[in-house]
């Protein structure tokens, strides 16, 4: 290969290498000259340009494949810009000559392309100059357009483009020609011609002003044309195309169009144009706009989808500000849309439409406007809400007039109301904390018009008003405990109403379901009112048949929502739980049988709605409450359970006589029942088995179902892998929402709240926005294939077998499309069945039963159905897995080679090529060793076959998987797989996308299985670097983005392995062009790749990114606007991309990273993003301080008004030129080229938090560099040396003040990410002195900003964890000593007495908002911040009375003059502490006495108070256990410092003690003095007291150092320590441990253990010290026994002689 990198090509090289090389040696040198044309030196290049040109000119006729010519065209191309241009116009004429040429032959196809895409390439590079050869050249590619064939077509097109770019407005003679020749392609039956052709025309609109004006509508016709029919890539690029026009249409965006004096199409036109799409049937009747929208005939999906990208292109085109200023007008469209009788014709339709409209409305408003604009948005939308209501309640009022027209305008308006409730739901739920105006501000009325929605007549609207509440309130936690009250009091009051029933309770159910979305919870008791009001509706339903079934389904819905605030809740409920459940099922078989002969269709209606509630509700607490599921709450379970498996068999003799409307009913308590199922442990059911799967398999095989109903699974359950086969790589992209409407199975996509109420208190399924639970019909055969999947591990073999044949009989019998269906429902079913075997570890069976599942699996590898092949191939590996026996596999494996070898037809070659793939994934590279060389060789044999796309992606996909599967196995056959993939990348036209895909799997796979030999210098391995390099280069290059997708990945694999060889100058730019990529799959491979880059190297990374910025200029850049967006002509080019070209500034990749933050929604792709901003801030930050505090005060100042700049002013001369000739409508045309330097919107709160977040990280990495970073003496005189030098230090001001930023923001995350930026600011620096004036620190003159940033965390409405953190900093402000004044220290300490107050004032006085332990939390809080800054307050003095006194200035009575002394009086802070300490000490020992019994084990929860302790309820006791774990440590250190300076003679009469407190601590204090609660107190005497006091600090602080978890912070041990040394240093402790020497032994054991387990030398010193004062107190009570026991035998001596 090193041979091919020379200036000119070498032709001994290349005449002495073989036939097969030759063409990637010659791709390796154009390679080589594309990089070295741009650097090399002109002369040299003019030297040799004539041999270079007829090196290249004669490559043109070798018959060079896709990539090569791609190469070839843009070398020539270089070469002619950089050298003299005298002979293009030759070599013009030859590639004229080409394309002329009448050979029609296909060896002659490559020679013709190649001089195709030379032509194009030729204008692009050089454009205007080549101008008067242009007419010619375009007649005669458009010549040739009309006999091409489908390749040629597309690389004409793209040709033309290429030349309608380089030439601009120069090219208007030919714009009509071209227009009309390329229109008639764009329903080509070659979807990559489509792609081409709309790409030509998109170029073409940019100058040709006749395609937005007069063609306007033709082109929308043809567009919609062309969408028929379509695939993903059409769809994208025809409503760009469309979008682009439109947007054109409406705001022209060139000088020349104004001097034309165009008429301007009106926004009304334009969107009327796109509704006839969005509501367009099949082609056929194009006849005027009013005759297209007559009702009759269906809409065509494919056209809906595509139009409603469009749209999203239209607004995305026009800009943010466009939307703002004009949202009111878009909205009313959009909703118009789908209250449209055509967009609604059936159930299924109209959820489509609402999940396009829902699209439009998210991509638009959600990504393009600033949180300010998405405010404003909010409230439009509440407004048009509130209108459409107002309607319906008209007509709902006025329901005796039998208006027909009103009530078909409430149906349609559900929908309106449903598009509109989700995005503001979403809207709120995203914007968060910050969308609290929202609700406060009186004027819009969010909460009442979202309300009024709960009475619509329509389910559906109710259900979306309920979700929208449930956003608001996940959003403004302090919104969810109201909301509960207001629905339950609502409730009670209109319980006549069925829609109020309905409506509240729903809304009650979805708050209930976002509780676990809310840290802080509500309170306890709200569970107890739930379950009385669903107690009365089910115990009244029965009272008036108008509401039976509402108030039934009501109470049901309410139980089970209950079930979901988890075991501490439901644990009180469950016996009265067990028994409702009991009471809905018939007792006994006896009174089954009755029943079936009693009721009507009512009633049966109503009983099986309420046992399909009650098994919901069942399903929800098992799911929910794992831990109550004892053995004798699964009997009890079970009673119901059987009963309803029992009445299953009665229930078609029941529709048969009261009318199939009931079936319904009975499907849906069929689904309750399969889904409870499935939760259990099979086991506890295995006795009805039986009748179950016969159940279960009627249900699939579509026995009594008429309709061809097909699960939803399958994709599920196939192998994520084979997403190429299946297509669902839709899935991964932004478009998913819409493109699952066009899926085969049924109702694919069309998932919609109203299908199934429960799922609006369940979680939801990662990465949807709303919950949408499929149609019923799908639902339950989804529901029976999963529980079959679990019951036939357990099933006996005889059964299986039967089983098995059944579904054989099945397929047979049924005809058509039918037999697909129940194909498709069978094969899902045996998955689900093979997968449960196999995590189950049990085997298929002996060998009859494998044999009849091998002929139903192998019956379907010849199926033409690809997702049935795809399964059967899956199903035949799992086969593999689970039968496990060497012979077996190879039976299977040989029926396939067979097969394969004899076979011709595509179907059959495909299902077995899979076959054979999905064999070794199964099996792995051992169990299959020796299949591996025939598999291989047959798949190389079946990848060559150029006749069969479909082949070639069927059979590299499975190597792909072999080689995966071998590992190093593989390893011999690396060589010709490795070439045959490069042959293939360089002859398979681009177009056949899957087989590229497959390609660049296969390149991946291989790289992998070489793994980290790639490092290695020798020859072959050499060699297959070098080839792997070229795939990669080739993949990379092409057009897919899913191709390029698999280039990086490959990349990163090799970078991994073989870090030096990959070439990340050329590699990083790429990637940051791609992350503005309009496919996710693109975007997240690019960011993974960062990622893994920056983890390395993350400088080069930074650097090569910028360079990018700087070679912005070069037009090279494929066309991708890199750095300012510079409006006029060419401006718009990329503004149909994403994000309209990356924009690197000197912010650098970093910024672009942290806008993408903004932007995206993809989870998997903002953590990676997170994750390489870590990398890049850990490697760089500290090097480089002030780009990254600037970068991160940029995003904490972002003022949300920046989504409201003003347009750009005009920046060139065609622009003002422009501005002359319009006057008043400047306003307009500027506005779709806002200024693009500037972030689109201003930083959204979660990208705020994110950067709070990394400004802590960077105060830590400070931290561990080095000291001046800490030391402002230090980093001055450092900063004199080398002005370089940079020191965290001299920005502190900064970090004040974006840590002040983010601690008094609206959002409640920033808030907290503030405070501990603050907290950390604070202990870093508190010790950091102020050069110029000795004796004071730096800290000091930010005091007032300190102040300013807790005190609003001290307010009212503020949540609990947020004051608890600040009751954290200011005890850390305080303690710090940064503040020498008593009154500038009053500030903050006026803070804590004021919730010292709040905790002093009990439990019940605060209006509850959120559950009990967040108030248990906020006082231990504050209980703990008194002790640390008590504990300071002693330490101080303590060292004051050490030190020698120092004579003050002033006398003591001059108080005024404390402030010149230069620092704080000795006691001075103890007496700010001094006042509370009589409460205060009492409130700590309670605190302690808490913690103390919550630390006892579970075998001693009897013994616990049953009310609760002082600070907790016994409800919240396992979350309250965490903030005592929290809290403990200081606490137990200041009762210590207490007790000792007391010298315990505090004693403290009961009598004074329940005075002082409130009545719900009186029970505390009982408790405290060991009594219990309700014997009268007897007071104790002071050293019982004080033993009590002893013990219970021993007690803790014993039980804590027995084991501290090794996660515990080492500040909780030195805290326990301290306290102990503090509590020996009392002689009374002293006497009191000497006596019960019991407890000094054990404390000294207990001390043993920790200096041996704890390694910090201040832990040991620490522990020397206690064992010291033990040993003190030890000598001193012997020393004092000595004595007395002396002068007891002196005194005897003395008595004696009398």
């Amino acid at each position: 290969m090193e041979l091919a990198h020379s200036l000119l090509l070498n032709e001994e090289a290349l005449a002495q290498i073989t036939e097969a090389k030759r063409p990637v040696f010659i791709f390796e040198w154009l390679r080589f000259l594309d990089k070295v044309l741009v650097a090399a030196n002109k002369t040299d290049v003019k030297e040799k340009q004539k041999k270079l040109v007829e090196q290249l000119t004669g490559l043109i006729s070798s018959s060079p494949g896709p990539p090569t010519r791609k190469l070839l065209a843009k070398n020539l191309a270089a070469l002619y810009s950089i050298g003299d241009t005298f002979t293009v116009f030759q070599t013009l004429d030859k590639c004229n000559d080409i394309i002329k040429s009448k050979d029609d032959t296909a060896a002659y196809l490559p020679t013709k392309l190649a001089a195709v895409a030379c032509v194009g390439a030729f204008y692009e590079k050089m454009g205007r100059m080549l101008g008067s050869a242009f007419p010619e050249t375009v007649n005669n590619l458009l010549k040739s357009l009309k006999s091409a064939e489908s390749q040629g077509r597309s690389e004409i097109l793209m040709s033309l483009q290429k030349v309608l770019n380089g030439l601009g407005g120069a090219a208007a003679s030919c714009h009509r020609d071209i227009y009309k020749n390329a229109r008639s392609l764009l329903t080509d039956r070659s979807m990559a011609v489509r792609c081409a052709v709309a790409k030509c025309l998109l170029e073409l609109q940019n100058e040709a002003v006749f395609m937005w004006t007069a063609e306007l509508e033709n082109v929308a016709t043809l567009c919609f044309k062309a969408l028929e029919n379509s695939n993903y890539g059409v769809r994208v690029a025809v409503s760009k195309l469309l979008g682009t026009v439109m947007a054109t249409a409406l705001i022209p965006k060139q000088a020349t169009v104004m001097r034309q004096n165009v008429k301007r199409a009106t926004l009304e036109e334009v969107l009327e144009l796109m509704a006839t799409g969005f509501l367009r049937g099949g082609s056929g009747f194009l006849k005027s706009g009013g005759e297209m929208l007559k009702v009759g005939g269906s809409v065509n999906r494919e056209v809906r989808v595509g139009v409603t990208q469009a749209y999203v292109v239209f607004v995305t085109t026009l800009g943010g500000q466009w939307l703002e200023r004009n949202f009111a007008t878009f909205l009313s469209h959009v909703l118009d849309l789908v209250s449209h009788p055509r967009a609604t014709q059936t159930h299924v339709e109209a959820v489509y439409s609402r999940r396009c409209v829902s699209f439009i409305l998210r991509a638009t408003v959600g990504s393009l406007l600033g949180e300010k604009a998405q405010i404003a948005a909010a409230k439009d939308i509440c407004q048009a809400i509130g209108k459409q209501m107002k309607a319906v309640e008209a007509v709902v009022n006025d329901a005796n007039s039998e208006n027909k027209a009103g009530a078909a305008d409430v149906a349609a308006s559900q929908h309106v109301m449903v598009c509109a409730l989700q995005e503001l739901g979403s809207l709120v739920q995203s914007l968060n904390a910050t969308a609290s105006p929202l609700i406060q501000e009186p004027s819009i009325g969010l909460l009442e018009t979202v309300t009024s929605v709960l009475l619509h007549p329509s389910m559906a609207a109710r259900l979306a008003a309920a979700w929208c509440l449930r956003c608001v309130a996940v959003a403004l936690p302090f919104q969810l405990t109201p909301f509960l009250d207001r629905c339950a009091e609502r409730l009670n009051n209109l319980k006549t109403s069925p829609e109020a029933v309905s409506g509240y309770s729903f809304a009650m159910a979805a708050l209930l379901g976002g509780v676990h979305q809310c840290p802080l919870g509500i309170p306890h008791a709200k569970g107890k009112m739930v379950v009385s009001i669903a107690e009365d509706l089910l115990r009244t339903a029965a009272q008036n048949s108008r509401l039976s079934l509402q108030r039934t389904q009501a109470g049901w819905l309410l139980l089970g929502a209950l079930m979901t605030l988890g075991p501490s809740v439901v644990r009180y409920h469950l016996p009265k739980m067990l028994l409702l459940w009991r009471n809905v099922f018939p007792r006994s078989l006896k009174e089954l049988e009755a029943e079936k002969a009693r009721g009507d269709s009512f009633t049966w209606q109503v009983t099986l709605e309420g046992r399909a509630g009650a098994l919901c509700a069942m399903r929800s607490f098992v799911a929910h409450c794992p831990e109550l599921l004892t053995e004798d709450v699964i009997r009890k379970l079970m009673t119901p359970i059987e009963c309803a498996m029992t009445m299953m068999s009665h229930i078609p003799s029941v529709i048969k006589a009261h009318g199939a409307h009931l079936k319904a009913s009975a499907a849906m308590v069929r689904l309750r029942l399969y889904d409870i199922l499935a939760l259990l442990p099979p086991k506890t059911y295995e006795g009805s088995f039986n009748a179950l799967l016969r159940e279960l398999v009627a249900e699939f095989t579509l026995t009594d179902n008429s309709a061809n109903t097909t699960t939803s699974l399958l994709r599920s359950l196939c192998h994520y892998d084979d997403s190429v086969l299946l297509g669902s790589w839709l899935q991964e992209t932004d478009h998913k929402s819409i493109e699952d409407q066009l899926q085969p199975n049924s109702a694919s996509g069309s998932g919609a709240l109203e299908h199934d109420p429960s799922s609006i208190y369940l979680r939801i399924p990662a990465g949807e926005a709303v919950p949408g639970p499929l149609p019923l019909g799908v639902s339950v055969i989804d529901a029976s294939v999963a529980l079959f999947g679990v019951v036939f591990p357990h099933v006996s073999y005889k059964h299986r077998l039967q089983m098995l044949d059944h579904f054989a009989e099945c397929v047979k019998q049924a005809k058509g499309v039918r037999q697909q269906a129940v194909q498709l429902n069978i094969f899902t079913a045996v998955l689900s069945a093979l997968k449960g075997l196999a995590e189950n570890k049990s085997t298929l069976g002996p060998e009859e039963v494998r044999k009849s599942a091998l002929t139903l699996v192998m019956g379907a590898l010849d199926n033409p159905n690809p997702i049935l092949r795809c399964a059967a191939g899956e199903a035949l590996g799992r086969m593999a897995q689970v039968v496990g026996e060497a012979t077996f596999i190879a039976r299977m494996a040989q029926y396939s080679f067979d097969k394969l070898k004899s076979a011709r037809d595509v179907v059959s070659r495909t299902g077995h090529s899979l076959a054979l793939g999905c064999l070794h994934r199964y099996v792995g590279g051992i169990g299959s060793g020796q299949h591996l060389k025939t598999s291989v060789s047959i798949l190389l044999a079946l990848a060559q076959d150029g006749t069969s796309p479909e082949v070639q992606t069927w059979s590299l996909h499975s190597l792909a998987l072999i080689v995966d599967s071998s590992g190093p196995m593989y390893r011999g056959y690396v060589e010709p797989t490795l070439s045959l993939v490069l042959t293939l990348l360089l002859t398979v036209p681009p177009s056949h996308t899957e087989v590229h895909q497959c390609l660049g799997r296969c390149l991946g796979a291989i790289i992998t299985t070489v793994g980290p030999e790639l490092q290695g210098n020798g020859a072959t391995i050499s060699t297959i670097r070098s080839s792997c390099l070229v795939g990669c280069a080739i993949t990379q290059d092409h057009s897919d983005s899913l191709v390029q997708a698999a280039a990086i990945s490959c990349l990163q694999q090799l970078h991994m392995f073989a870090p030096r060889h990959v070439n990340l100058s050329s590699l990083v730019p790429s990637l940051c062009v791609h992350l503005c990529s309009s496919h996710l799959l693109l975007r997240r491979a690019a960011v993974a790749c960062l990622r893994q880059l920056a983890q390395r190297e993350a400088a080069e990374v930074c650097e090569y990114a910028m360079s990018l910025a700087k070679n912005a200029g070069d037009k090279e850049n494929n066309g991708i606007n890199i750095n300012s967006f510079t409006p006029g002509a060419g401006s718009r080019r990329d503004a149909h991309s994403r994000h309209q070209g990356v924009n690197i500034t000197e912010t650098g990749l970093e910024g672009v990273l942290f806008g993408m933050l903004d932007r995206e929604t993809d989870r998997k792709l903002c953590s990676d993003i997170h994750d390489t901003l870590g990398h890049m801030l850990s490697s760089l930050a500290v090097e480089n301080l002030s780009h990254w505090l600037m970068l991160c005060k940029d995003v904490l100042a972002a003022s949300s008004d920046m989504s409201t700049a003003a347009p750009l002013g005009g920046g060139k001369d065609e622009e003002s030129e422009k501005k002359d000739e319009m006057d008043d409508d400047t306003m307009f045309t500027t506005l779709g080229e806002e200024d693009k330097t500037k972030p689109s919107v201003a930083p959204r709160w979660a990208t705020r938090v994110f950067a709070a977040d990394c400004l802590c990280r960077v105060i830590m990495l400070c931290e561990n560099a080095n000291k001046a970073h800490f030391d402002l003496a230090l980093a001055r005189s450092a900063r004199l040396k080398n002005p370089k030098n940079d020191f965290l230090v001299l920005h502190l001001s900064d970090l004040i003040r974006m840590a002040f930023m983010a601690a008094t923001d609206h959002s409640n995350q920033l808030r907290m990410a503030g405070l501990q930026a603050l907290e950390d600011i604070i202990k870093k620096f508190a010790s950091v002195p102020e050069p110029e004036f000795p004796g004071h620190v730096i800290l000091e003159q930010y005091q007032a900003n300190v102040g300013a940033a807790l005190r609003p965390a001290f307010s009212q409405d503020t949540p609990s964890d947020i004051t608890a953190k600040a009751c954290q900093v200011c005890s850390a402000w305080i303690g710090s000593g940064v503040v020498s004044d008593l009154n500038d220290l009053r500030r903050v300490h006026n803070l804590l007495v004021s919730s010292l107050d709040k905790v002093q004032a009990g439990k019940g006085s605060s209006s509850q908002l959120y559950r009990e332990s967040a108030t248990t939390m906020e006082k231990l809080a504050v209980l703990k911040a008194w002790a640390e800054v008590y504990v300071v307050a002693m330490k101080i003095k303590k060292e004051a009375e050490t030190k020698p006194k120092r004579v003050l200035k002033s006398t003591e009575e001059d108080e005024d003059d404390f402030g010149t002394v230069d620092e704080l009086p000795p006691d001075s802070l103890i007496t700010l502490v001094q006042p509370e300490l009589p409460s205060l000490s009492r409130l700590w020992l309670a605190a302690l006495k808490d913690y103390a019994l919550l630390t006892l084990p579970a075998e001693f929860a009897t013994q616990l108070p049953p009310d609760g302790g002082a600070f907790y309820t016994p409800e919240t006791i396992d979350t309250a256990r965490l903030h005592y774990r929290n809290s403990w440590a200081p606490i137990l250190h200041a009762v210590a410092l207490w007790l000792n300076s007391t010298g315990f003679s505090a004693s403290e009469s009961t009598e004074e003690t329940a005075a002082a407190m409130p009545n719900s601590q009186k029970r505390g204090t009982s408790i405290m003095l060991n009594q219990t609660p309700g014997t009268p107190p007897t007071t104790k005497s002071l050293p019982e007291l004080n033993k009590d006091r002893m013990h219970l600090i021993l007690g803790v602080s014993i039980q804590f150092l027995c084991s501290p978890r090794p996660e515990e912070p080492v500040e909780h041990v030195t805290s326990c320590l301290q306290a102990l040394h503090t509590l020996l240093d009392s002689p009374c402790a002293r006497i009191h441990i000497a006596e019960d020497q019991l407890l000094g032994v054990e404390l000294l054991s207990v001390l043993h253990r920790l200096l041996l387990t704890w390694d910090p030398t201040s832990v040991q010193l620490l522990v020397t010290g206690v064992v010291q004062q033990i040993v003190r107190a030890a000598q001193d009570y012997l020393q004092e026994k000595r004595n007395s026991l002396n002068s007891l035998i002196k005194k005897k001596r003395w008595m004696k002689p009398y």
